[in-house]
C-alpha cells in the first residue's frame, strides 16, 4: 500500500487502484477536535495535492535542491559547523543536479549554487581545527 506525507502523518492511499488520498472518516476523528476543523484540512489537502498536480516536476525538483542546498548552508553556518552533515546535503544537491542536467528548472542557477556552497564548504574546511 502507498502513502502521501502530509503534515499531519502519513495518509494511505487506496488500493483498490485509486491513487486518492483516503482521508479520515467520522470514526477517526479526534473527540476534541471539531469535525469542521478535519474538513477543512482534507480540503487544504486536496488543493494542495491539485496545485502540485498542476506543477512541472522540474520546478518541484528544482525547488527540493534549493532545500537541500540551504540544508547544506545550515550546517555549514552552525557554530561549530557540522561538517559530515553540510557534505551529504551538498552531495545530494550534486547528484541531482549533475544527474538531471538538461531536465530542471532553472539549471544555470542550481549549478551556480552548487558551485557556491561547495567553495563555502572549502572554505569553512579549511578554518576548522585539525582533526575535527
Amino acid at each position: 500500500m502507498s502513502s502521501i506525507w502530509t503534515p499531519g502523518g502519513e495518509v494511505p492511499l487506496g488500493d483498490d487502484g485509486d491513487d486518492e488520498p483516503q482521508f479520515l472518516g467520522d470514526e477517526d476523528l479526534d473527540p476534541d477536535v471539531d469535525p469542521d476543523t478535519y474538513q477543512q484540512m482534507q480540503q487544504q489537502m486536496a488543493a494542495a495535492r491539485e496545485q502540485l498536480i498542476e506543477t512541472p516536476a522540474a520546478v518541484v525538483v528544482a525547488n527540493h535542491v534549493m532545500g537541500l542546498y540551504e540544508l547544506g548552508a545550515l550546517h555549514l553556518t552552525a557554530d561549530p559547523p557540522n561538517l559530515p552533515e553540510a557534505a551529504l546535503a551538498i552531495d545530494a544537491v550534486a547528484l541531482l543536479v549533475d544527474n538531471l542536467e538538461g531536465r530542471l528548472a532553472e539549471e544555470a542557477t542550481l549549478k551556480e549554487a552548487l558551485n557556491q556552497i561547495r567553495m563555502a564548504y572549502v572554505e569553512v574546511s579549511k578554518r576548522q581545527p585539525a582533526g575535527d
